[in-house]
């Protein structure tokens, strides 16, 4: 009896200490670092990466505390965001992917130009690439929480009003990266380097004729001061990813892990549409308010100019294939197919029945009455706002 009972007592002994070590482990506060490269005033944090960090916290109960390092901290660097993510400096980045040097190749596909024209559409295809396995070993070894783009930039000039492509032949333009630059050149035009704070002194100066960008940028810089003219071509696009150390990652308790899968991927490639609405509204709102140009371009005619520069993108890929990209041209009309997918979608959602075809229209009221009288109920539970789309 008696070695029994001492056996018991052993084993319950040692379930009660693994119990408490499971439990105190369970109770340490996991603290994750997260960087990027942009002001902590601009959307990236205030309205993408400071609420997705509370709502990490809630979701973990309080155990998960997340720091945030923006662009004039020790972990701004523009070029490192991947690169110190991959070392363990840091735990988690936003990064964009042009200044990281020879990195995430088969990524470049989708800003190839006239591909992408909303951001929540262009972002959604770029996902769908990634979880289809098109875009290979660009990100092993890394923990992906979201891939996405920027709204189609527009070419914004001071003197000289972009009508059709040939209009920038022989102007001075700003470029954003290696993409713009090879547009540029096949059109004549001249494209020039800069950081986006000599942007406005070298426009001051008639250094540049003007330059392609997306609306949230001119806002952000004050340049309709300088720009009257403003073609709304949606011509090209920029990505940029939000990786996390895989080590860092494996070793987080499973309902941490299962928080940020939970909120990263399908989950935020939606949101980014409304982010990058609210961020280039001021600018479009203020080149009104002044009186700019606003030059509008139709879904036919950015169908034409990206025919016109079918050399150029042919080239484009063909590069890339040197580089090792061997499925580029797949990457490529497998993006055109996800795009046009996404983009019908998006149309739908907001309403835009110019772009639907009429059998669509009826069906459109039909879905739009039933979601207003949907709105009007009271929420059975409330979400935080960074679940809302």
């Amino acid at each position: 009896m008696f070695p029994s009972f001492a056996i018991r007592v052993a084993a319950l002994s040692l379930f009660i200490l693994l119990f408490s070590a499971v439990q105190q482990a369970n109770a340490q506060k996991i603290t994750l670092r997260v960087s990027h490269m942009q002001h902590p005033n601009y959307w990236m944090e205030k309205a993408f990466l400071g609420p997705w960090a509370k709502e990490l916290q809630r979701r973990t109960r309080g155990r998960v505390k997340v720091e945030i390092y923006n662009k004039d901290s020790i972990f701004g660097n523009i070029k490192k965001q991947a690169s110190q993510v991959r070392e363990g400096v840091i735990d988690i980045a936003l990064g964009h992917r042009g200044f990281t040097q020879g990195s995430f190749k088969r990524t470049s596909v989708i800003e190839l130009p006239f591909l992408v024209k909303n951001a929540g559409p262009g972002s959604q295809a770029l996902w769908q690439l990634y979880k289809e396995g098109l875009l290979g070993d660009d990100y092993k070894g890394l923990k992906v929480i979201a891939l996405f783009v920027h709204t189609g930039g527009q070419f914004h000039t001071a003197f000289k009003p972009v009508l059709n492509l040939e209009d920038l032949k022989g102007l001075r333009i700003r470029t954003s990266s290696k993409s713009v630059s090879a547009m540029l050149k096949f059109l004549g035009a001249k494209p020039v380097g800069m950081p986006p704070a000599t942007i406005y002194k070298n426009l001051d100066k008639n250094a540049v004729d003007g330059l392609v960008t997306a609306w949230s940028l001119i806002d952000l810089l004050n340049l309709n001061d300088l720009i009257k003219y403003h073609t709304d071509a949606y011509a090209y696009t920029v990505s940029f990813f939000v990786v996390m150390n895989k080590a860092k990652y494996d070793d987080l308790p499973p309902f941490v892990r299962k928080a940020i899968d939970d909120m990263s991927g399908d989950f935020l490639a939606p949101k980014f549409a409304n982010w990058w609405e609210a961020a280039d509204r001021p600018g479009i709102e203020d080149a009104k308010k002044r009186g700019n140009t606003i030059i509008p371009v139709s879904d036919e005619k950015r169908d034409q100019w990206r025919e016109q520069l079918k050399p150029m993108i042919e080239a484009s890929l063909s590069k890339l294939e040197r580089e090792g990209v061997t499925n580029a041209r797949q990457i490529y009309e497998r993006a055109q197919q996800l795009v046009r997918f996404y983009e019908k979608q998006y149309d739908v959602k907001n309403n835009r029945q110019s772009a639907l075809p009429s059998k669509k229209k009826a069906w459109v009221k039909r879905q739009n009455r039933w979601v207003q009288q949907k709105n009007t109920r009271k929420p059975k539970r409330a979400f935080s706002a960074f679940n809302e789309r």
